[in-house]
């Protein structure tokens, strides 16, 4: 009876960890564990305390590429590069505090529109053989329905209320066309065209909340950052992503027209 106590305890913690606030979610659904740094451009967003919520993308040695819904204040933040297992030291990790948040003007907290936000660092990351770029696309460039892409990222198990070491994991969805996304059997027009869909068709896999703001990659670059859904690994219902490539002139706009400011002095 006891041991049929504690199963429910920690089925029912699970439960409320799916649906709770940005700081305790759900891990990847349906996928495996990724090689050792083997998604080197892959940050995890932190807060102060040292508790992964989010992912995000180093884009440039100063700047993280990452959701606008993960945004909980500079103070309260910390980037970690070079991370397999959060919450384990392992000596190949880079810390840096956010110095400022560059939220996209257009972002909409209703809707999830434009759910883009970069982090301008205080000190630069160094790349080597466990932190390097992301690939992004280029200004206005699309993936077709049915190409596979891979999302990845971290989570957390709470088990009697206990964190343990998380090891970084990835899984592989086809692109879902935006017809079909925007269906009444689906999303109803809720996908603007600044989003990308990504889901099996039978369902159980996915990216979940905990998974916010990590890469979505098709073709070797970071397409979308996952945004929002409905569920996790629901059928009817695919993971909605930021589609990157609707704001690669923003984003180079932000990073470059800050370095070519600050390279004056």
């Amino acid at each position: 009876m006891m041991n049929l106590l504690m199963c429910l305890c920690c089925v029912l913690l699970d439960l409320t960890a799916a649906h709770s606030g940005v700081l305790v979610q759900d891990r990847i659904v349906g996928g495996h564990t990724a090689a050792p740094n083997s998604i080197k451009y892959i940050v995890s967003v932190q807060s102060a305390n040292g508790q992964h919520f989010c992912g995000g993308s180093l884009v440039h040695r100063y700047w993280v590429l990452t959701a606008a819904h993960c945004n909980i204040g500079t103070d309260k933040m910390m980037i970690v590069a070079g991370d397999y297992k959060v919450n384990l030291f392992e000596g190949t990790e880079q810390y840096a505090k956010p110095q400022r948040l560059v939220i996209h003007p257009l972002y909409n907290r209703s809707t999830n529109n434009a759910d883009i936000m970069l982090i301008k660092l205080r000190a630069p990351m160094v790349l080597n053989k466990f932190v390097s770029l992301a690939p992004l696309p280029r200004q206005g460039t699309g993936v077709v329905e049915g190409h596979a892409c891979q999302v990845s990222g971290w989570g957390y198990n709470n088990l009697g209320g206990g964190q343990v070491p998380v090891t970084l994991r990835t899984v592989t969805v086809p692109i879902v066309s935006t017809a079909r996304c925007n269906s009444s059997d689906s999303f109803s027009g809720n996908i603007t065209t600044n989003m990308i869909c990504a889901g099996n068709r039978a369902g159980g896999k996915d990216a979940c909340k905990g998974d916010s703001g990590g890469p979505l990659v098709c073709r070797g670059q970071v397409y979308g950052l996952v945004s929002w859904g409905n569920g996790c690994g629901n059928a009817k219902f695919p993971g909605v992503y930021t589609a990157v490539s609707r704001f690669r002139r923003w984003i180079d706009q932000t990073i470059y027209g800050s370095y070519l400011r600050c390279s004056r002095y």
